[in-house]
């Protein structure tokens, strides 16, 4: 099996068989589709060589009088990616079962999933940019139909902000296309590009701002809080754990290649806003008692030291990257799968009416402690060896590295007393009267968690196995840029 498009092929097409499906079969449907996808990936990891080469490579002509093509491929950057995707889809799914969705929910998961698997193994910005749209569009009705709350206004905050960032990405690539005079957007060819100094500064600014806004960083991140608290779990999820990492991806593949002489300009003021994301995100964090949004915003310090790792330009920051936006969309999963539980079982996810459930949910709780573990980054589990890469790697960056170290460090603190805190109100104390009676996990919800738990701590004792996927595109990428 070598032919990538199949995996563009299958979720759209199970989009369209789930949008037909009306009754509860729908998720199980959904679930078989995703697992098909799934072991269809399998054959492109066994497949890979780890050197800094792009394989699985195909090249179709899309818009013949533009010379617009079709290019896509896999290397050492976009594997983990690809992993990723197609891996949480799953669990996600099966983390839905206890909502009972229609088909229409599950086929726009679908549609999403093809948006994002062509973001990853595109190797031209034309078909970069129609994955990046084609993901938004799901999302947005998957928030806005099954969310809560305010989530019309929400919503469209959201899709503002995005639609703004996409704006300006496509100026960028329109002014690129024009710039080759060969009408070629293969990514070999716009990183080739001798841009001037004043159009790699305005590009950069173009591209940055609109993966900024994705990932999200400090101060663009206004969206985030809002969108990740009203929208449904598995929203929620989709968000957080994979669509967030098109943002990061898109630094890695396109802006530090396209215009490396601006990143070596405004990179320090980069950085300075991923490391302003990760104290100011720990410190809303620690405050809140809303457990959903309480993630919702260590997320965005998580994701801030992660490109402030990509900014760093070292091998350590950047395979430390890599790993760690698998290990985030793994753990920030299962942080979102156990607050949906709580809120399930109790009807509410504030402090003020919970605590004790570790009494009555034990293997929840035993589970729920795991995953927070690997989020602080404990040793032996996933969390640990990626932000020790990034600390390491920001701790090198040429201009107040320490400093920039010492700040990004506090999210090992902070992240442990707000997380720890997460735990203590909801699982330990005295357990009210309105929640003596709630079951404990199980079926569909502890095969979920189990799942999870053993990503984190296969992970963590493995960590290789990811790494040696990414050193040597990670390598070749920074002898490109420098």
């Amino acid at each position: 099996m070598d032919n990538l498009f199949i995996l563009l092929f299958l979720p759209v097409l199970s989009a369209i068989i789930l949008a037909f499906i009306k009754s509860s079969s729908a998720r199980w449907a959904a679930l078989l589709l995703s697992l098909i996808q799934l072991g269809l990936t399998v054959p492109f990891l066994c497949n890979f060589i780890p050197d800094a080469s792009v394989q699985f490579a195909q090249s179709f002509t899309w818009i013949e009088s533009l010379g617009i093509k079709f290019q896509i491929g896999i290397d050492g950057i976009s594997l983990p990616m690809l992993i990723l995707t197609n891996g949480l889809i799953p669990l996600i799914i099966l983390a839905s079962f206890a909502h009972n969705k229609s088909g229409n929910f599950y086929a726009l998961i679908s549609f999403m999933q093809a948006g994002l698997v062509l973001v990853f193994i595109s190797l031209d910005a034309f078909s970069f940019y129609v994955g990046w749209e084609a993901a938004l569009i799901p999302i947005y009705f998957i928030c806005a139909l099954w969310g809560d709350g305010d989530r019309i206004r929400v919503n469209l905050k959201f899709f503002i902000y995005t639609f703004f960032g996409s704006l300006l990405m496509l100026i960028a690539i329109i002014y690129l296309y024009q710039q080759t005079g060969t009408n070629d957007l293969s990514w070999s060819t716009l990183t080739s590009l001798k841009l001037t100094e004043s159009a790699q500064t305005w590009v950069f600014w173009a591209f940055f701002i609109a993966f900024a806004i994705k990932i999200p960083l400090f101060p663009l991140h206004t969206w985030q809080p809002d969108t990740y608290t009203h929208a449904p779990a598995a929203g929620t999820m989709l968000l957080s754990g994979i669509m967030l990492k098109m943002g990061l991806f898109g630094l890695l593949r396109w802006l530090l290649p396209l215009v490396p002489n601006a990143v070596a300009q405004y990179g320090t003021l980069a950085m300075t806003l991923s490391i302003i994301g990760v104290v100011y995100g720990s410190l809303i964090a620690f405050k809140l008692n809303d457990a959903k949004r309480l993630i919702a915003y260590s997320s965005i310090a998580h994701v801030g030291l992660i490109s402030a790792g990509i900014f760093s330009l070292t091998q350590e920051g950047i395979q430390g990257a890599i790993i760690q936006m698998v290990n985030h969309g793994i753990s920030v999963v299962g942080l979102f799968f156990v607050i949906d539980i709580i809120q399930q079982r109790t009807g509410s996810r504030n402090f003020a009416d919970l605590g004790g459930l570790a009494s009555r949910m034990p293997i929840l709780a035993t589970c729920f402690l795991i995953i927070i573990m690997g989020a602080i980054g404990l040793p032996l589990t996933n969390g640990f060896i990626g932000e020790f890469l990034l600390l390491k790697g920001i701790f090198a960056y040429p201009v107040n590295g320490v400093w920039f170290a010492v700040f990004g460090g506090t999210t090992l603190i902070l992240g442990a007393v707000y997380m720890l805190r997460l735990f203590q109100k909801t699982m330990l104390g005295n357990i009210s009267d309105s929640n003596v009676q709630v079951k404990d996990i199980n079926g569909v919800e502890v095969l979920v968690l189990v799942l999870i738990v053993a990503l984190v701590i296969v992970i963590g004792i493995l960590p290789n196995m990811l790494l040696n996927i990414s050193e040597a595109s990670v390598s070749q990428l920074l002898q490109q840029i420098k």
